[in-house]
C-alpha cells in the first residue's frame, strides 16, 4: 500500500513539472500578476493608474501566453486597437494618421500621440462625454484648426497632452475639470488673461519651450496650481501674480531681468524657484524678493549678479554659479562663528570652476556655506 502511494505522488509531481516546462514563462507571468501599483512621490495623484496600455515592453500582448483573446468589440474603428481587457482604452498612436477617427461612447483614455494630425475637428468627441485622458502630442496641430467647442461637452476630462504640435495660441475654452494641461513644445506666443479662465482644478500646467512673450495676469485664478512650467521662452518679466497652491515654478532660460519687492509673498507654500539662465541683475532685484520663509531651492545661475541678495533663513540650496560676483568680501572669509545652527548645505556643482570661492554668508541671522563661481564670464 505505502509503495501504491509514492508511486502515485510521484506521477502527480511529474505531471506538474511537465505542464511547467510546456510554458515557461509561467513564473514571469505570476511575478506580473503580483506586482504592486508603482508609487512615485512626485505624482500629485500616486494612487491613480498610469496608461492603460495592455502590452508589455517586450513579450507582447498580456494573452500571448494563454488563451486567445476575445474578439474587438464591432464600435472599435479599423485604425485602432481596442483590447478587450482595456475596454475604456483606444490606441490610436503611432499609425501615420491624418485625422481623428470615431470614438466610441465607452471610452475614457484616447492615444493618438505621433501620427500626423493637423485639426481637431468640432464635435469630434461629442459622442464620448465621458473622457479622463486625450493624448494628441506629437503631431501636426495649427490653432486655427482647432474647433472652438472641441472640448465643451467634456465634463470629466483630467488630462489633456497638446504638447510637441504647431500651436500658436492656448486652445479654448477648456473644460473645469482639467486637472494637467500640457502644451510645451508648441509655437505660443503669448497668453491673455482669460486663457485659462475657469481652471479652478488645473494642478500642473506645462508651457516651456515655446515663443511666449507675455502672461500677464493668466494665472491668478489656478487656486489649485501646484506647477508652473513657463522656461524656454522669451519672457521679460514674471507673471503678474502667482496662485496661492503654487510649489514649484520654472522661469528659466527666459529674458527675466527684475523680479517685484515681496513677488512669492502671495504663494505661501512655494518650494522651488528657478531662474537660471536669465538676465537679471542687483538692480533688478529688492531687498525682500526673495525674503519668503517656504522656499528651499533658488537657482540663480548664470544671470549678471555682482552680489549675493538676501534670503530667507528657510532656504537650503542657494545656485550661483555663472554670475559675475567677482570675491567675497573680507569678513566673509573667515571661519564661521560657534552658532548653535549647524550650517546649511552648501552647493556642489562647481567643482570644475576656474575660481571657487567659498562663502560663509550671513544673511537675517543665517549662516551657511556658498559656493561661488567667481571671475567666469558670463554665457
Amino acid at each position: 500500500m505505502q509503495w501504491a502511494s509514492l508511486l502515485l505522488l510521484a506521477g502527480l509531481c511529474s505531471l506538474s513539472r511537465a505542464q511547467y516546462d510546456e510554458d515557461p514563462h509561467w513564473w514571469f507571468h505570476y511575478l506580473r500578476s503580483q506586482q504592486s501599483t508603482y508609487y512615485d512621490p512626485y505624482d500629485p495623484y500616486p494612487y491613480e493608474p498610469y496608461e492603460p496600455y495592455p502590452y508589455g515592453v517586450e513579450e507582447g500582448p498580456a494573452y500571448a501566453y494563454g488563451s486567445p483573446p476575445p474578439p474587438e468589440p464591432r464600435d472599435c474603428p479599423q485604425e485602432c486597437d481596442c483590447p478587450p481587457n482595456f475596454p475604456t482604452a483606444m490606441y490610436c498612436d503611432n499609425r501615420n494618421l491624418k485625422y481623428l477617427p470615431f470614438v466610441p461612447s465607452r471610452m475614457k483614455y484616447v492615444y493618438f500621440q505621433n501620427n500626423q494630425i493637423s485639426s481637431i475637428q468640432e464635435g469630434v468627441f461629442d459622442n464620448a462625454t465621458g473622457l479622463l485622458w486625450i493624448a494628441l502630442h506629437g503631431n501636426q496641430i495649427t490653432s486655427d484648426k482647432v474647433g472652438r467647442k472641441v472640448f465643451s461637452k467634456l465634463k470629466h476630462l483630467e488630462r489633456l497632452y497638446l504638447d510637441h504640435n504647431n500651436l500658436t495660441r492656448v486652445p479654448g475654452p477648456l473644460p473645469r475639470s482639467l486637472r494637467e494641461l500640457h502644451l510645451d513644445h508648441n509655437q505660443i506666443s503669448r497668453v491673455p488673461n482669460n486663457a485659462l479662465e475657469g481652471l479652478e482644478n488645473l494642478t500642473a500646467l506645462y508651457l516651456q519651450h515655446n515663443e511666449i512673450q507675455e502672461v500677464g495676469s493668466a494665472m491668478k485664478g489656478l487656486r489649485s496650481l501646484i506647477l508652473l512650467d513657463l522656461s524656454y521662452n522669451h519672457l521679460r518679466k514674471v507673471p503678474d501674480g502667482l496662485p496661492s497652491a503654487l510649489e514649484q515654478l520654472y522661469l528659466e532660460h527666459n529674458n527675466v531681468y527684475s523680479v517685484p519687492d515681496s513677488y512669492f509673498r502671495g504663494s505661501p507654500k512655494l518650494l522651488y524657484v528657478r531662474l537660471s539662465h536669465n538676465s537679471l541683475t542687483n538692480n533688478g532685484l529688492a531687498s525682500n524678493t526673495f525674503n519668503s520663509s517656504s522656499i528651499l531651492e533658488l537657482d540663480l545661475s548664470y544671470n549678471q549678479l555682482q552680489k549675493i541678495p538676501p534670503v530667507n533663513t528657510n532656504l537650503e540650496n542657494l545656485y550661483l554659479q555663472g554670475n559675475r560676483i567677482n570675491g567675497p568680501e573680507r569678513r566673509h572669509s573667515r571661519s564661521p562663528p560657534h552658532s548653535k545652527r549647524s550650517p546649511k548645505k552648501g552647493i556642489p556643482d562647481l567643482l570644475h570652476s576656474p575660481c571657487l570661492v567659498i562663502l560663509w554668508v550671513w544673511i537675517f541671522g543665517l549662516t551657511f556655506a556658498v559656493q561661488v563661481n567667481c571671475l567666469q564670464p558670463h554665457p
